[in-house]
């Protein structure tokens, strides 16, 4: 439950040159995603930033020439010709300006697709390259949550400032061409009121980022508990144990708090907001009383004073502009660096080449494997040995915890093991090459993953190349005991598995455990099967008759059984026993009866049961 009075967000008591310093390096590196997504959108909205920064402007210009033509036309000192000739050049550039901003609006919408999916790509492929280690890292989620929030848009969100930027310094340009005639001072005092609220906002900019940071375990809190409240694998529970009320209300205390924080800083940001944003109003009123004396001294005409306050007003708003544009890319700076921390976060290349062994009839051998997790102290495997032959069924028996899981993850290369050595053919396995090691092993995990696919599509991500090719997929369903209620599916292999899409079809916990092993039977390539608890919610007959099953389609094959049905574990060819890390027994069912040690211990106490 999110803490009401948790410790405010770090204070960072750099000056703003410091924190800016740097910062906008990530504006490079934008453009360059930007432009590699699109260069054909990115051109076009240079060039319409190009003209939508020119025309104001003329526009000015004209409008001046338009009422001085007026007045002349009125005083009967000129036709009214070039009145309407001004008035139509007036309308043309007003057109055209118009179209500029609405081109701008469609392309920065295309490009805004193409970039978030680009990112979101990026983010997604780096994601494939990290190990395992990372997404058991509380601080790498933070670090996940941080580059997907918003990361998709601040990229385009920066460039976009960027073309502002410039959009407006060419407007500025031509204001400041035009307000010279007037007085220097006019453009001096434009640019000294619009620097107070752009310190402000860049100040806030920087604060709010940091709040952002540093509340990143919440907002996962926050997602984590929509997830439970909102999945249906979790609704039953959390209807039978009555979990609603005390779930929403953590979610509502997590809100209060955080929406206690954005409150103060918006309240903050609002009000120095609105009062350094009086010194602009005064600057413009004050410009507007000195153009408006000077009209009615007849230092300029009619025409001057129009385009003068409207330059002003402009000018003024193109000078805002350009400040908010630099308040805005070194706050989507910031925020960048989330996106780049994410996407350079390091990682080990994978070692290893290999793709046979020297000892192809070797098998795999443990040879005093060690392995204890990141955050801990005690090794989950301690000085671990064995040896499994090709043709071999090795049963892995222990308490939850005694390392099984661990063991087979080393086996696959999702660890890499803190010392001792693996070996797969008399090459040990950090020699492999990862794709062609996974390539020989079918696994079936106790925490199976249930896809929302189809139920060829379910059977077939055993082996990706094959995916879609059904005639494997249905061998591997047959294999796998899975075919004869698939056959009773409305689709049979392509209906929907799952609740979250149109016509979906929820499998019981045993039928989805028959896809899993199916799952793992897909690869032909596999000599190496890992059964991680695979029959646990099947009941004793279809135990039964798929391990009789296995027994006939591993005759070649090297199979690592996990289980804690002793009835099953016996039909292993060898059985280890794992207590706290530690290899503890080792030998055949009937070798480790008569040892009378933990195994027949355990196994004693499981037939009790059934008596």
């Amino acid at each position: 439950m999110a803490n009401p009075h948790s410790p405010s967000p770090p204070q960072d008591n750099t000056s703003l040159l410091q924190r800016s310093t740097g910062v906008f390096a990530y504006t490079v590196r934008a453009a360059e995603l930007v432009w590699a997504t699109s260069k054909t959108l990115t051109f076009v909205i240079g060039g319409l930033t190009l003209i939508a920064g020119l025309l104001p402007g003329g526009i000015a210009w004209t409008g001046k020439q338009l009422i001085d033509a007026v007045v002349a036309s009125a005083n009967g000192t000129a036709p009214v010709d070039p009145a309407l000739w001004w008035l139509g050049l007036e309308a043309g550039l007003v057109i055209t300006m118009a179209a500029a901003q609405r081109g701008l609006s469609v392309a920065n919408s295309l490009l805004r697709a193409q970039l978030g999916h680009r990112v979101n790509v990026m983010i997604l492929d780096k994601a494939q390259q990290l190990e395992l280690t990372h997404f058991e890292d509380s601080e790498f989620y933070d670090k996940l949550t941080r580059a997907r929030r918003e990361a998709s848009s601040r990229p385009l969100s920066l460039v976009r400032s960027t073309f502002g930027l410039i959009q407006n310094s060419i407007s500025l340009i031509t204001y400041g061409a035009l307000l010279l005639a007037f007085s220097p001072w006019a453009v001096l005092v434009l640019a000294i009121a619009a620097v107070p609220a752009f310190v402000a906002e860049t100040k806030f900019a920087g604060e709010a980022f940091r709040l952002f940071r540093w509340r990143s375990p919440e907002t996962r809190k926050q997602m984590y508990l929509e997830t439970v409240l909102a999945r249906e694998d979790y609704a039953k529970e959390v209807k039978l144990f009555g979990l609603g009320e005390e779930l929403v209300t953590r979610y509502r205390d997590i809100f209060k708090t955080l929406y206690g924080e954005d409150r103060d800083l918006t309240m903050r940001r609002g009000l120095w907001g609105f009062l350094l944003g009086l010194l602009s109003t005064a600057a413009l009123y004050g410009a507007y009383a000195w153009v408006t004396i000077s009209a009615a001294a007849s230092r300029i005409t009619l025409g001057d004073m129009t385009m003068y306050l409207l330059v002003f007003r402009q000018g003024q708003g193109a000078f805002s502009a350009i400040l908010q544009a630099i308040g805005g890319m070194y706050e989507d700076n910031l925020y960048l660096s989330n996106l780049y921390e994410f996407l350079e976060q390091e990682v080990a290349a994978p070692s290893g080449d290999e793709t046979t062994g020297p000892a192809p009839k070797d098998g795999i051998r443990f040879d005093h494997v060690s392995f204890t997790y990141p955050d801990s102290t005690t090794p989950a495997l301690n000085d671990v040995t064995f040896h499994l032959k090709p043709g071999t069924r090795l049963a892995l028996v222990g308490h939850n915890g005694s390392g099984k899981t661990t063991l087979i993850k080393l086996l696959t290369r999702l660890y890499e093991p803190s010392s001792g050595t693996i070996s797969l053919d008399g090459r040990p396995l950090e020699e492999w090459d990862p794709d062609a090691l996974r390539d020989r092993v079918g696994v079936i995990f106790q925490d199976f993953v249930r896809y929302q696919f189809t139920v060829g599509e379910n059977v077939g991500v055993g082996d990706v190349d094959r995916i879609d090719d059904r005639p494997p997929i249905e061998v591997a369903a047959e294999r796998g005991m899975a075919a004869p209620f698939i056959a009773d599916l409305p689709k049979d292999y392509d209906t929907q598995l799952g609740r979250w899409f149109k016509d979906g079809r929820e499998l019981s916990i045993g039928q989805w455990q028959k896809v899993a092993l199916s799952r793992a039977l897909m690869r032909e390539t596999a000599d190496i099967l890992v059964l991680d608890e695979p029959t646990a919610a099947m009941d004793a007959e279809a135990e039964a008759e798929i391990f009789q099953r296995l027994a006939d389609l591993t005759e070649e094959q090297m199979a690592i059984l996990i289980s804690h049905r002793f009835s099953t574990v016996r039909m292993a060819d060898h059985i280890a026993v794992l207590h706290k890390g530690e290899l503890v027994e080792e030998g055949t069912h009937e070798q480790l009866m008569a040892l009378d040690g933990r195994y027949a211990h355990l196994f004693t106490l499981q037939a009790k049961g059934y008596q």
